[in-house]
């Protein structure tokens, strides 16, 4: 491999940085651990996760036989196993962080990744978070270099750039110099894939746990001497080549390298609501809108919900039959909220949708204005939700947000992101109840085995 090659200037970064320099990284990575237990635990009873443990073998509720954890199951799994499944209940209820650079979700992969691996290796804390910085960073470049084209022609960002950060932060952990870092992230890309058609089932959590487990299998592979092509990104056959096209901009993926952090700045979003992202500035609009208004909803006679074009590219199900759905359905989350007051986990649970709320979902339409100018604040850029409310006596009562709660800008407060966790980790013994103060000293931690409490 050329020393001068886009793969091998990108594994240089990966192999030689030194993220826990900058204060910023190091708080960003504690907060993003923690926002990811709770996540996680949060999703701890999901019945996918029996299923893929009885897929491999190991069985649901069984105790398996590897070194690595299913944060608030019992289980303890072969990393691969471990990546695999908590890839998938991280991102099981869509509760999980999410990165404007990325167009997705980096800690639900990187995370379950790299955890499977430091436990196996016995990692320091501060080895984990300085690889959770770098796998972060590489997610984010790489989302940057791609450019909207992949996302808007069908793939699901979180799933093809989640392999390659994994992979990333897995090399960096496991020490690997520049040349072998670059092999992994070659054999990450060709595992790169995810569909987004399969919004809004299982399938799409199950990407995340995919690409986590593509990422460390790259690393390990990478190790042990596999090799693939000597510029696996750029070319004409390229990672870019095939998915960007001539929207590409390679060299977006060293440029500004930890300059900020992407960790930092822009930084993650720690989700408020347990649905998409892009139905959050929905959810804050129509929640303030029953604030001012009152919680009848006998007397709205129409709403309608204003994006820019693409605004509303992942609320693919218009028509939703179950709570799952209804995640990725602006009309079923403004229903929700408008009658219900909250969108808590119960909301989006795998259920029938109550009659009440299709009911006031059918009278949701949604509308799109190139013409209105986004906020400098809007989060993502170029973003924004107005929701408009008509009642039976002819008024109306409109909100718009451009940045929702719990984005940069408009951040969670620390209490907001404990409470999080507390609600997570209900019911669950009382070293869970301690776990966010071990996650708040977590660069002293000697060996990352023993930062997950068992079951």
């Amino acid at each position: 491999m050329s020393p001068g090659s886009l793969t091998r200037q990108l594994a240089e970064r990966i192999a030689s940085s030194d993220p826990l320099k900058d204060t910023r990284a190091l708080e960003a990575a504690r907060a993003g651990v923690l926002d990811w237990l709770a996540s996680t635990l949060a999703a701890r009873d999901d019945a996918g996760a029996d299923s893929i443990a009885a897929a491999l073998g190991t069985g649901a509720g069984g105790t398996g036989n590897g070194r690595s954890s299913v944060p608030g199951r019992p289980e303890r799994l072969a990393a691969l196993d471990a990546a695999l499944v908590n890839g998938y209940l991280s991102h099981a209820l869509d509760y999980d962080d999410v990165h404007e650079s990325v167009r997705g979700h980096p800690s639900a992969v990187i995370l379950p990744a790299l955890l499977a691996e430091a436990e196996e290796r016995g990692a320091t804390g501060a080895e984990f978070l300085a690889a959770y910085v770098v796998g972060v960073e590489t997610m984010c470049r790489l989302g940057l270099a791609l450019g909207p084209k992949p996302y808007a022609a069908g793939w699901h960002s979180t799933a093809v750039l989640g392999a390659l950060g994994a992979a990333a932060a897995c090399a960096r952990l496991a020490g690997l110099d520049a040349s072998v870092a670059a092999r992994a992230l070659g054999l990450a890309a060709t595992q790169a894939g995810g569909l987004r058609v399969h919004f809004g089932t299982q399938v799409k959590p199950l990407h995340a746990g995919l690409a986590a487990r593509s990422g460390l299998l790259a690393a390990r592979l990478a190790e042990a001497g596999i090799a693939g092509a000597e510029e696996p990104l750029e070319g004409p056959l390229g990672f870019f080549a095939a998915l960007g096209g001539d929207e590409a901009k390679p060299e977006k993926t060293t440029e500004g390298w930890g300059e900020p952090w992407q960790i930092a700045e822009p930084g993650l979003w720690f989700k408020r609501y347990p649905c998409c992202s892009a139905s959050h500035h929905a959810a804050d609009a129509a929640l303030a809108v029953r604030a001012a208004r009152g919680a009848d909803i006998s007397v709205i006679d129409r709403v309608t919900v204003t994006f820019p074009p693409g605004g509303d590219a992942a609320l693919i199900v218009r028509e939703p039959k179950t709570g799952v759905e209804g995640r990725f359905s602006v009309e079923y989350v403004i229903a929700a909220a408008l009658a219900d007051g909250e969108l808590g986990i119960g909301t989006f649970a795998d259920e029938p949708i109550r009659p009440d709320l299709l009911a006031l979902a059918a009278k949701v339409e949604r509308r799109y204005d190139a013409d209105i100018v986004p906020a400098p604040n809007a989060m993502p850029k170029g973003r924004f939700t107005i929701v408009s409310v008509t009642y039976a006596d002819g008024s109306t009562h409109t909100e718009r947000v451009d940045c929702p709660r719990g984005a940069p800008g408009r951040p969670l407060t620390p209490e907001e992101r404990m409470d999080k966790y507390a609600d997570a980790a209900r019911g669950l013994s009382a070293a869970w109840q301690e776990l966010p103060g071990k996650v708040g000293r977590l660069e002293q931690l000697t060996d990352m085995h023993t930062l997950i409490p068992d079951i």
